[in-house]
């Protein structure tokens, strides 16, 4: 059984739930209604559900003080200043947001933002008293180059720079194969419970923390999960939940991949 399966008894699952750049206020309430509605019987899995900044106070209407955790999908890192259209933590936290994205490929690939940055980003958030989601993940190309684990380690320690241990207790990362996202394709579940497993690793060996904040931290999944593959994944041992972006716009495909989770 050993140390891993020991963890696994400790780590609640956590399923969160991201928008993107999609849905208009009405759509993102009549969603985060529904998904709040039933997941006020779900007791033994954490959800957040991350609309875009324009839905944020609708959404924050509708889940409350309930059972499901609202997010945010980005930030700026100062409090604030003369930097036109970014958004600051204190916005969030008035908004009623808990939890945070960091470092998800699509601010990585697509709008280019920098391991230094993402690390900025990260120390903030946390300095604020928020949750973070550290998002790491190899490209095609990365992985076809067999770079996955170097790329993931140096991705998960730039992000984690400067953390202490006590603020660990406020972070989950988020392993997102780059190549998988918005392609159809999932990872294996034996594939992606190595690639969570050596996160762990790293975790334990790479940075100045005691070991048992590798047995805590919360790894979750996040390589376009739908809901017929969801009960593999969460069997393996070192796989916390996931971070759902196409099927956490529905409601039934968001809450049967959480319902996967509770038959851990």
């Amino acid at each position: 059984m050993g140390l891993w399966r020991t963890a696994l008894a400790v780590r609640k699952p956590f399923v969160g739930g991201n928008w993107k750049m999609n849905l208009n206020r009405r759509e993102a309430a009549a969603l985060s209604a529904a998904v709040a509605n039933r997941c006020d019987e779900t007791h033994d899995t954490d959800v957040a559900v991350f609309p875009p900044f324009t839905a944020l106070d609708a959404v924050a209407k509708q889940i409350g003080s309930g059972s499901v955790w609202l997010g945010a999908q980005d930030f700026y890192h100062e409090p604030h200043g003369a930097y036109t259209g970014e958004v600051s933590l204190g916005m969030l936290v008035d908004c009623g947001v808990s939890v945070v994205l960091v470092g998800h490929s699509e601010r990585r690939h697509v709008l280019g933002e920098s391991d230094t940055l993402i690390n900025e980003k990260a120390i903030a958030a946390l300095e604020a008293e928020m949750q973070i989601i550290l998002c790491i993940g190899e490209t095609l190309a990365q992985r076809e180059a067999g770079k996955t684990d170097a790329i993931n380690a140096g991705q998960l320690l730039s992000g984690l720079a400067g953390v202490t241990e006590q603020q660990m207790s406020r972070v989950t990362i988020a392993y997102e194969p780059v190549w998988a996202i918005g392609t159809g394709k999932t990872a294996t579940p034996r594939d992606a419970q190595a690639a969570h497993k050596r996160l762990r690793c790293v975790l334990g060996d790479g940075l100045s923390w005691s070991g048992s904040v590798a047995e805590q931290v919360r790894v979750q999944y996040g390589g376009s999960v739908k809901p017929d593959q969801a009960p593999q994944l969460i069997c393996g041992d070192d796989i916390d939940g996931f971070l759902v972006g196409g099927a956490s716009l529905n409601a039934d495909d968001f809450l049967a991949i959480i319902g996967a989770t509770e038959s851990r």
